[in-house]
């Protein structure tokens, strides 16, 4: 008896001790899907499709204040020791031209069109992979080449699918880890050279498995996202691991391990792998991380502070593949 009282007084303090906090919008009052909470201090965790996360102090017991920031809406700080059920954001007035958006669309609109494609470049090498955590969102340039007007129909993001097997990794019949994992897009401008003003007209959020293959292709022709003349960046991020359901499970961006100076940080590393290529003429790919506020983006290349193995083999980009529609005159 005294044994599972003392189970109930347990499960009753982790109760107590973990909060499940809602972000909504501050007038719909309806949920606001896969917000980014940063602690300040280069980590954080993202909210589920519901708007729902957990912080928890028993494993958070340094952070003090949380950023909640949301696409379209204006980030808001808060105390760790003021957090109540409930977060509401204001909506952000769209920073968006959208006249030039409503016009070129105009243009587009029951225009005949052919497919052409940048072809995506894949690699199943574990040491030619960028290792992907919920801090780093990684975007990749694509300049316009001509004139044509065209929109973005399709986007194939590769993956290297690792083997259960070690020793028989090279051989593609092998059975792979599993792993289902939740990843979300953003598209971009090009401001000066680097990602400028997100282009989405909504959170774009996929789900991949081992089943999907080496590479993942996501339609995304319903966004309406035309080619700039000075080119345009697509991004990806991860934002966790999900259950059977793809529903986000809790992830925790950073593993805590106890040395001689106090716990060290290590970035959690979620699958699946990303291949890079040298196949990719110039250096079009650029990272940032993520729960850091007003970081700016970096190119990814050896001056810029990145210790990579990566770039020691000239693996400079993330070979995304993109479809394009483009319209006839």
């Amino acid at each position: 008896m005294l044994k599972i009282l003392n189970l109930i007084i347990c499960f009753l303090f982790i109760l107590k001790s973990e909060s499940q906090i809602s972000i909504k919008d501050s007038v719909s009052r309806l949920p606001i899907s896969y917000a980014s909470i940063s602690f300040g201090n280069g980590n954080g965790i993202v909210a589920d499709d519901n708007g729902i996360f957990i912080f928890t102090e028993r494993i958070y017991p340094d952070i003090d204040s949380l950023f909640i920031s949301a696409l379209g809406y204006k980030e808001i700080a808060i105390s760790s020791k003021k957090l109540s059920s409930q977060l509401f954001l204001k909506q952000q007035v769209s920073e968006l031209d959208e006249v030039f958006i409503r016009v070129t669309l105009d243009k587009a609109k029951n225009k005949k069109y052919k497919t052409e494609s940048l072809k995506h470049y894949l690699d199943d090498d574990y040491y030619r992979c960028w290792l992907p955590t919920i801090d780093s969102e990684i975007a990749v340039f694509f300049p316009n080449e001509d004139d044509k007007l065209k929109r973005i129909s399709k986007v194939k993001f590769p993956f290297a699918l690792e083997s259960k097997d070690w020793k028989n990794r090279k051989r593609s019949n092998k059975e792979k880890k599993s792993f289902s994992t939740l990843f979300k897009v953003n598209i971009y401008l090009n401001n000066n050279g680097k990602p400028g003003k997100n282009l989405n007209t909504k959170t774009i959020v996929f789900k991949a498995t081992e089943k999907n293959g080496d590479y993942f292709e996501l339609d995304i022709v319903r966004q309406n996202i035309l080619m700039p003349d000075n080119g345009i960046f697509i991004s990806l991020q991860v934002l966790g691991y999900t259950d059977k359901n793809g529903k986000l499970l809790p992830n925790k961006n950073y593993k805590e391990i106890k040395g001689r100076n106090g716990i060290i940080k290590i970035p959690t590393n979620f699958r699946p792998l990303l291949p890079f290529t040298d196949k990719i003429e110039g250096q079009r790919t650029f990272v940032k991380r993520v729960f850091i506020n007003s970081n700016n983006w970096q190119t990814f290349k050896q001056d810029n502070g990145f210790k990579s193995s990566l770039l020691k083999k000239g693996l400079n980009n993330y070979g995304i593949g993109v479809d394009f529609q483009v319209f006839k005159d």
